[in-house]
C-alpha cells in the first residue's frame, strides 16, 4: 500500500465513517458492538488472531482518560461546580464516552493496521 498523505487521509476518513479501510464500500460492523469477520465488498479480514484488538481497547481507554482529564480541568477553570457534581459529571462521561467511541476505536485501529502493513485478504465468502 502507498503511504502518501492523500492515501492516509483517505483511509482515516473511511475509518471515521466506520467503513472498510481498504475499499470504503462496506461497513466494519454487522450490528452494534459486533465486528464483521471480513469486508463483504473486497474480502479483507477484519477479525484477526486473538489479541489483535488489544490496541483498539487501549486506544479507547487512553482516549477516555484524556477526555476525562480535559473535562476535569475545564470544569476547574471555568465553572464553580461543587466536588459531588463534578464527580458525577466525570463518572457519567467515564461510562458513556467509551461506549460511544467503541466503534471508532476499532475502525481506526483497523485503518492504522491497513496503513502500516495492509489488511490480509481472505476469500470473499463470509462466515
Amino acid at each position: 500500500m502507498k503511504r502518501d498523505p492523500r492515501t492516509i487521509i483517505l483511509t482515516l476518513s473511511r475509518c471515521l465513517k466506520l467503513r472498510c479501510p481498504a475499499c470504503g464500500q462496506a461497513t466494519v460492523f454487522q450490528k452494534p458492538f459486533n465486528v464483521k469477520a471480513r469486508c463483504t465488498a473486497c474480502g479483507v479480514t477484519f477479525k484477526r488472531e486473538e489479541g489483535f484488538f488489544v490496541g483498539a481497547i487501549m486506544a479507547n481507554v487512553v482516549t477516555t482518560e484524556a477526555c476525562i482529564l480535559i473535562v476535569y480541568f475545564l470544569c476547574l477553570l471555568f465553572t464553580h461546580l461543587n466536588e459531588q457534581t463534578m464527580l458525577t459529571v466525570l463518572f457519567v462521561l467515564g461510562i458513556t464516552f467509551p461506549l460511544a467511541f467503541y466503534h471508532h476505536s476499532w475502525s481506526l485501529w483497523l485503518g492504522l493496521d491497513h496503513v502500516i502493513e495492509g489488511l490480509p485478504r481472505g476469500n470473499k465468502s463470509g462466515r
